[in-house]
């Protein structure tokens, strides 16, 4: 089904293995698989795929192409076992692009340590899917391999841990967050936002699937300008009391910038948030900017100190400020025109319900205060009188007494 990283994958045991002819010998062919199928530490999985889609030329160099191919082959795995079925993206290129260029930098070749450097710096998970396929090959399908090959290896029981996107009311017309830019959000960002709070309920094999798998959670839309308005109050009222993870895209001309917020949100006159804060640069070119704790700064009501939304661990110099109008933001001291924003609820689907309830209590609270009916003896001591007689009316409604 993967001729490419069937290629590569034999092209790297041969190579390794010090083969003398172009068949592998059995013995090594296993000794091989076994290391591969042993491997745990991440910083090996990542060297060990990149030296396998490496330039066959030079093992110890890396060009853009053969990046972008190992890329593909991930995208590809992650999306044809994607759990609502398999998905096709027409953004995959400009997302991949971003990655290389990110890489890259308009360079035509890189050494292999730097591209395994700066991908477990930027996105170390992205790896991952390929290795996962390759250890669910190597452990399982040898068992049942003409059943494989009759059913084209449809479903290989493998989810890969893209986030679900829910796709329904504001998220329907989404342009800022196709399903490529989820796939690399997923493997950049902490493993918090691409992972639901509570497991499945134990199955048959399930343990295993656990071992070489990750269950993806489902990403519902809680805000988007281009439906809901632009506005700072529009984002308030549609994403505070969601008490779940969240992600923030915000777009300016090219600019697609990512802010990954790990708790509730609140207006406040401090920087807040744990250690699983994350800002990344998703367009022109793909990087992760900054991950620290105590990097999100929201105020929109408390005088005396900076309106509007912030992040960045220096105060002083803050990676992202948006303004308080939300019409323009800065980045990396850049100013930009903010086209459009949406936020991304990344929790279970309980964090949604009592998010929607709260409004609705909110809802039910204003329509009561509306609806207050005050006697003459509450009337006499209320503020509202007292401001009328300021205004002039000292005997407003006071006639019968």
């Amino acid at each position: 089904m993967y001729p490419e990283l069937a290629h590569h994958f034999y092209k790297y045991i041969h190579r390794i293995g010090k083969c003398k002819n172009k068949h592998i010998p059995l013995s090594t062919f296993r000794m091989q698989c076994e290391k591969i199928l042993s491997m745990l530490d991440d910083a090996v999985i990542i060297e060990t795929y990149v030296r396998m889609f490496s330039m066959e030329t030079d093992e110890n160099n890396m060009t853009p192409d053969g990046l972008r191919n190992m890329l593909y082959t991930s995208y590809k795995l992650s999306m044809d076992h994607y759990p609502e079925g398999p998905q096709t993206c027409l953004m995959i290129n400009q997302t991949l692009s971003a990655v290389v260029d990110g890489c890259f930098n308009k360079k035509d070749v890189h050494s292999v340590g730097f591209v395994v450097r700066w991908l477990e710096e930027h996105c170390h998970r992205i790896i991952f899917p390929v290795h996962r396929y390759c250890v669910h090959l190597l452990a399982t399908r040898h068992r049942d391999m003409e059943a494989h090959v009759e059913s084209r290896g449809a479903g290989a029981g493998l989810e890969l841990a893209t986030p679900v996107l829910e796709r329904g009311g504001a998220a329907r017309g989404s342009a800022l967050l196709p399903v490529s830019a989820a796939w690399l959000l997923a493997a950049a960002a902490p493993p918090r936002y691409s992972r639901p709070a509570a497991p499945p309920a134990p199955s048959a094999g399930w343990l295993v699937a656990r071992l070489v798998c990750a269950v993806p959670s489902h990403w519902t839309p809680l805000y988007s300008s281009s439906d809901q308005g632009l506005a700072a109050n529009r984002f308030l009222h549609h994403t505070l009391a969601y008490r779940g993870p969240t992600v923030v895209l915000a777009r300016g001309g090219p600019l697609l910038v990512a802010l990954c917020c790990p708790a509730e949100w609140r207006d406040s006159h401090c920087y807040w948030g744990d250690a699983d804060c994350a800002l990344l640069q998703l367009l022109p070119t793909f990087s992760l900017i900054e991950r620290a704790p105590k990097m999100i700064y929201l105020n929109t009501s408390i005088r005396g100190y900076p309106k509007g939304l912030r992040a960045g661990s220096d105060p002083r110099r803050p990676a992202l400020a948006i303004a308080e109008g939300f019409d323009s933001f800065t980045f990396n001291g850049a100013p930009y025109s903010l086209d459009s924003i949406e936020v991304w609820g990344c929790g279970d689907q309980a964090s949604r319900e009592t998010q929607l309830e709260i409004k609705k209590w909110q809802i039910r609270e204003a329509e009561k205060q509306r609806q207050v009916k005050l006697s003459a003896a509450d009337w006499m001591e209320h503020p509202d009188r007292y401001l009328l007689e300021l205004a002039g009316r000292p005997q407003y409604n006071n006639s019968a007494s």
